[in-house]
């Protein structure tokens, strides 16, 4: 697929994919032309990329982990830099904290909209009956 389609498709601009490229995250193959042309399995890597990055991981911590996003079991790091590895706790704790917050947040956004429904049903209810008199 062209980058205008991989663009519409995960929904990450082509500029950034541009970007995901010079950093070395993914790799399309290139045209005869110069095209770059995409294959399906960057869309599911470029979502998982876009995730990290949002999540507030920089693309340089990305670039080492990304061999570990799709393997269903674990990985085993022959020479695991020790920094390398503080760093990804730090960002794991960062994460689940976020989501933490994230989670609760959205809890009480539930309990808001269900108290502003049920407002609303009795409101009306109000209306209907004094319609009917």
């Amino acid at each position: 697929m062209r980058i205008g389609e991989l663009e519409q498709r995960s929904g990450v601009p082509a500029r950034m994919l541009r970007y995901y490229e010079e950093q070395g995250l993914v790799t399309p193959r290139r045209l005869d032309n110069g095209y770059r042309e995409y294959d399906e399995y960057l869309v599911d890597r470029v979502a998982k990329i876009r995730g990290l990055i949002d999540s507030g991981i920089p693309t340089r911590i990305i670039g080492n982990i990304l061999p570990c996003l799709n393997q269903p079991q674990r990985v085993v790091v022959d020479d695991a830099d020790p920094e390398l590895l503080e760093i990804l706790r730090e960002e794991r704790d960062r994460m689940a904290h976020k989501i933490d917050v994230l989670s609760q947040n959205r809890d009480a956004i539930t309990r808001y909209v269900q108290a502003l429904e049920a407002a609303g049903s009795k409101h009306g209810t109000r209306e209907r009956q004094s319609a009917q008199q």
